[in-house]
């Protein structure tokens, strides 16, 4: 089963709450659906992640803690989902949400699309400040795409993640079937 995979790598459910960090929220944090590795908290933590990973990073793992902690899901899945999103992946997505959101708002030639910034590491700030520019010149269709595309994304992770731990449960199943019938042929 994948809990007991993720069990060694996870801090107990004591180490996190004893963190100094962890304390200043204090009960917020405390549920134990926040933590647990079951399919109902893993696979809403990763609808979480996923809706909330669109939103512009300063926002992004706040909206996706905020959401954990609301809908008692897995906090460490959510945040870890939510990464997909990063400098290499947010311009295709944030492109992929403008047309979405051009569609949807029928207004695709209200809105010119102009050329993003050209990603620099040694000038990384000024071309986090230029992007942002961008992204705002992009206008509601650019809000709209990404409040649907995050719709979209949250609940077909949702999806998969079900989907995904029924099929490790069910391989687990047929391998104990499998071994308990080796065991009895040889007895």
């Amino acid at each position: 089963m994948p809990r007991k995979y993720f069990r060694k790598f996870l801090p107990t459910h004591q180490n996190v709450l004893d963190n100094r960090f962890v304390k200043l929220f204090g009960p917020y944090l405390a549920h134990p659906n926040l933590w647990r590795l079951h399919r109902r908290s893993v696979a809403g933590g990763v609808a979480a992640g996923m809706a909330c990973g669109v939103i512009p990073v300063p926002f992004q793992h706040l909206c996706t803690v905020l959401s954990a902690v609301v809908f008692r899901v897995n906090l460490p899945v959510a945040l870890f989902t939510s990464l997909y999103r990063n400098p290499f992946t947010v311009l295709p997505i944030y492109l992929a949400a403008f047309y979405i959101g051009n569609l949807v708002t029928r207004s695709a030639g209200a809105t010119p699309i102009s050329a993003p910034p050209a990603f620099s590491f040694l000038e990384f700030l000024d071309w986090l400040r230029a992007f942002v520019h961008w992204a705002i010149s992009l206008g509601p269709a650019l809000a709209v795409g990404l409040v649907i595309m995050g719709s979209i994304l949250g609940a077909l992770g949702y999806i998969a993640a079900r989907v995904g731990w029924r099929i490790m449960v069910v391989r687990a199943w047929r391998e104990r079937s499998a071994q308990r019938a080796a065991g009895a042929r040889n007895a």
